[in-house]
């Protein structure tokens, strides 16, 4: 790739700042800049810099597109999940420990409360903090509210 073609690319991708950051290391690098130099300029480490070069030396351009391999995998299998989902639907209002004892004992797994508040959100459930009742409250309370609101607005 010719020094205009970097050029060209860098002013079309300014909006992929990981991309655009790794085409001004190899622009550095070929206007004579060490690895040294050129991670300096753009601020990571040498390690990473000598990884992007070897990336673009081997794959070109694609080589600097940013690889995301996913995460860690899920310790319960597809099939586990649609069955706790099935679970959770038999209860309307869980709180986050009854659903990390429920997978623990449905399917011998330990979850952490952050990671069971993220599975919620994936199966499109909300959390929510428990609400106090107060059992001292009537009932009928906010209609009394609104009544008694509306005899203070006539006054």
């Amino acid at each position: 790739m010719s020094v205009e073609e970097l050029d060209r690319r860098i002013r079309t991708l300014e909006t992929n700042t990981k991309v655009l950051k790794r085409l001004y290391f190899v622009k550095y690098r070929y206007n004579g800049k060490s690895v040294e130099d050129a991670c300096d300029l753009i601020g990571v480490k040498k390690p990473v810099g000598y990884i992007w070069q070897d990336r673009w030396n081997k794959e070109g351009y694609n080589g600097l597109i940013p690889r995301y391999a996913g995460g860690r995998p899920s310790k319960l299998s597809k099939e586990q999940k649609d069955r706790l989902l099935k679970l959770l639907e038999q209860k309307e209002n869980w709180s986050t420990e009854e659903v990390r004892d429920l997978i623990h004992t449905e399917f011998n797994v330990e979850y952490t409360l952050k990671q069971i508040r993220i599975i919620l959100r994936n199966y499109g459930m909300m959390c929510a903090k428990p609400y106090p009742h107060d059992y001292r409250r009537p009932a009928d309370a906010e209609e009394i509210l609104k009544k008694d609101y509306h005899l203070w607005r006539k006054m």
